[in-house]
């Protein structure tokens, strides 16, 4: 009897302990969301109230890939500045991005881990200015206009051989364009990088798979799932049995050995005098090979292939987004298509004759043409984040950081994106119309729009904005004005039929490509073509 006795005393003390347990995390819970919504420092921000409370929210939309038209969205709701988590704030605001960006430089948040290259750091991963800025010292001098003038020789051959493969597609057969850009992005990025063209655009033609190419595609995906799952979920993972999963797992591993082996064969040349270091036109790799930092120490070898793949990442599978978007945008406009034909029918003489970048420069409506896109069409338009500090170059934030009125702690993690800012009605006239003419100069007749072109200016951030500007944005205003050219004076497009506004919809994971994973467009040599 006793023990019946005891073993229901037990089960309702055990009764007794769980509801104690869940009343507690009850309690704790609403205490918490009692908190975020009405004490904590940022509770006064406007912004949907199930995003100040949990991050869920916004990483719902960042799995649906959406994260930009979202926050887009909240901004139009709620007006510049927004609370999207519970220690995140985004704004749209052209000051505080000059502040945050440009004058205080604050550092980066943890998310930018999810991009690592080889386990290890490279300039676009590391969060501090000061470490970034000893690791920019090693690769700027590679991406200014003079050196990159070098090598236009060796880009316009890769131009002309693309030119030359899609001259051998049938007319009737549609082309993938972020493949077809990829791989010639690879050719121009690897030759830059490392001294020699890898033939990528040979393999695309034969249709035979260029696994480096396939990997830096993979590559942001990669990241963003990597940034979902802790490291023990996305271990296990990684495991699932099938050969595209894998291979997407494995980007970062096929990456790493490429430039391993590029490591290890120019340390060889420079060791035996095959290679120059003194000469004018150095690769990037010799750059990073012979740099030491103020301690006079060399990069490690595994700083040199973290920070080589990120330029490869960066170089090449945003440019063939970006061209992409800019071809389907000329299927759809033959007015823009007409004005662009009537300038570089002029400046190129024939089909194969590109002019050099300071020519290209000077073409109006080409360069109307590159900004629009860059604009609308940009790779990298998501949220910049970045935290607020406990102290600034103007002194301690002992009062926390003022962001248009709000006072936030050190911490806080705030952002903006060329997304948003790219697209503000007060500065950009009908913003989601893709208008060149925008962007062209009009003086006479008692009108001058160099003022407003100023502004316009002001507010593009295509390659981010500040210290950590992409490094390699001058290669990719070369790449983009060289294609563009190329293609009009060369080709008529047209866009396949499976190729629609639906599948073109921007989707984004840092960076932005369309819906459907591609872009088939048709190009047909053009039949007055001297």
């Amino acid at each position: 009897m006793s023990f019946f006795l005891d073993l229901i005393i037990s089960a309702a003390q055990s009764q007794y302990l769980v509801s104690a347990t869940l009343v507690i995390l009850a309690a704790l819970i609403i205490s918490r969301v009692v908190y975020l919504l009405y004490i904590s420092p940022l509770s006064d921000i406007p912004g949907p109230w199930y995003a100040a409370v949990s991050d869920a929210w916004i990483t719902y939309h960042v799995v649906r890939l959406e994260q930009c038209k979202i926050v887009q969205q909240l901004f139009e709701q709620y007006g510049p500045v927004v609370r999207i988590g519970p220690n995140k704030v985004v704004f749209r605001d052209l000051a505080t991005t000059r502040s945050v960006y440009n004058h205080h430089k604050f550092d980066k948040s943890t998310y930018y881990k999810s991009l690592l290259t080889n386990d290890g750091d490279h300039a676009m991963t590391t969060l501090e200015h000061a470490p970034h800025a000893m690791r920019r010292k090693a690769y700027a001098p590679h991406y200014t206009p003079t050196n990159l003038a070098l090598y236009q020789p060796e880009i316009h051959e890769a131009v002309l051989e693309m030119v030359e493969k899609l001259n051998g597609v049938t007319e009737s057969q549609p082309v993938e364009c972020l493949r077809l850009f990829r791989h010639l992005a690879v050719d121009i990025v690897v030759n830059s990088s490392y001294g020699y063209r890898p033939g990528s655009i040979k393999k695309w033609a034969s249709n035979v798979e260029d696994k480096l190419s396939t990997a830096i595609s993979d590559f942001p995906k990669r990241g963003i799932l990597r940034s979902i799952f802790p490291t023990w979920a996305w271990n296990t993972i990684c495991r699932i049995p099938n050969r595209r999963w894998r291979q997407l797992c494995d980007s970062d591993k096929i990456m790493a050995e490429f430039v391993s082996s590029q490591v290890q064969s120019t340390r060889a040349d420079i060791a035996s005098g095959k290679a120059q270091v003194d000469c004018e036109k150095r690769p990037l790799l010799q750059r990073l090979l012979t740099h030491r930092y103020p301690s006079n120490e060399p990069m490690s070898d595994a700083h040199i292939i973290s920070e080589a793949m990120g330029h490869m990442i960066a170089g090449a599978d945003t440019t063939s987004v970006s061209l992409s978007y800019f071809f389907w945008e000329l299927t759809r406009r033959a007015d823009i298509m007409a004005k662009l034909r009537q300038e570089l029918d002029v400046a190129m003489l024939d089909g194969n004759s590109i002019p050099d970048i300071t020519t290209l420069n000077k073409l109006p409506y080409l360069n109307a043409f590159v900004k629009e896109g860059l604009r609308l069409y940009g790779a990298a338009p998501s949220l910049l984040e970045r935290v607020v500090p406990e102290s600034t170059t103007s002194g301690p934030l002992n009062e926390g950081f003022n962001l248009m009125g709000f006072v936030l702690p050190p911490g806080t993690i705030v952002a903006t994106q060329a997304w948003s800012l790219h697209r503000d009605s007060s500065v950009f006239y009908s913003p989601e119309t893709f208008l060149p003419e925008r962007w062209m100069e009009i003086r006479g007749q008692g009108i001058d729009n160099t003022a407003h072109l100023t502004k316009m200016s002001q507010y593009m951030m295509p390659f981010g904005t500040g210290s950590r500007v992409c490094g390699g944005q001058n290669l990719a205003q070369v790449m983009l004005r060289v294609v563009v050219a190329s293609i009009v004076r060369n080709f008529d497009i047209v866009a396949a039929a499976q190729t629609t506004e639906k599948t073109m919809e921007m989707k984004d994971s840092f960076v932005i490509f369309p819906a459907s994973m591609e872009c088939q467009l048709r190009f047909m040599p053009r039949k007055c073509n001297t």
